[in-house]
């Protein structure tokens, strides 16, 4: 699948039917191409992000306003997401696992984008390093999120 995070048909092509396609190739035994998560792990990582752009969780943003502008440029730019990046609210370490299993954990992932897709928020959510984000701009950061994980864990969604 071609990537281009300017493009909203692809985007959400990608995010409704794409996703689900390549994650379906995550195994607990899959090892990830760098970074500390494992795959359950990652999963919910994923769930958190969707979490935190409905406003079922909020979060502060760590970045100051100053550095927001070149951000969101990033954010609008055909730019991945690089490797090794490091989330400020994850620094003390990953959360505990809220699912018993990857499968589920996959279930929850899977609703958890339903749920963003088909009931998008009203007004801005906020960022941990973005800062307050649009809908839009939620998806735009959910594609390269994504996108960005599934390449961590050689899942091939292009880009």
């Amino acid at each position: 699948m071609p990537y281009d995070v300017n493009d909203p048909a692809l985007r959400d092509t990608f995010l409704r039917t794409g996703f689900s396609a390549a994650l379906a190739g995550l195994a607990e035994s899959s090892v990830a191409g760098w970074g500390r998560m494992g795959p359950q792990e990652m999963v919910e990582h994923l769930i958190w992000a969707l979490e935190v752009s409905t406003g079922r969780v909020t979060v502060a943003c760590h970045t100051p306003a100053e550095e927001l502008p070149p951000l969101k440029r990033f954010l609008l730019s055909n730019r991945p997401s690089p490797r090794e990046f490091m989330n400020p609210a994850l620094t003390g370490g990953l959360p505990p696992l809220r699912h018993p299993s990857l499968p589920a954990a996959k279930a929850a992932l899977e609703a958890a984008l339903s749920g963003f897709l088909d009931r998008p928020s009203e007004g801005l959510q906020t960022h941990p390093v973005f800062g307050p984000l649009s809908h839009e701009e939620w998806h735009r950061m959910h594609y390269k999120h994504f996108h960005h994980h599934l390449e961590q864990f050689g899942l091939g969604a292009g880009g």
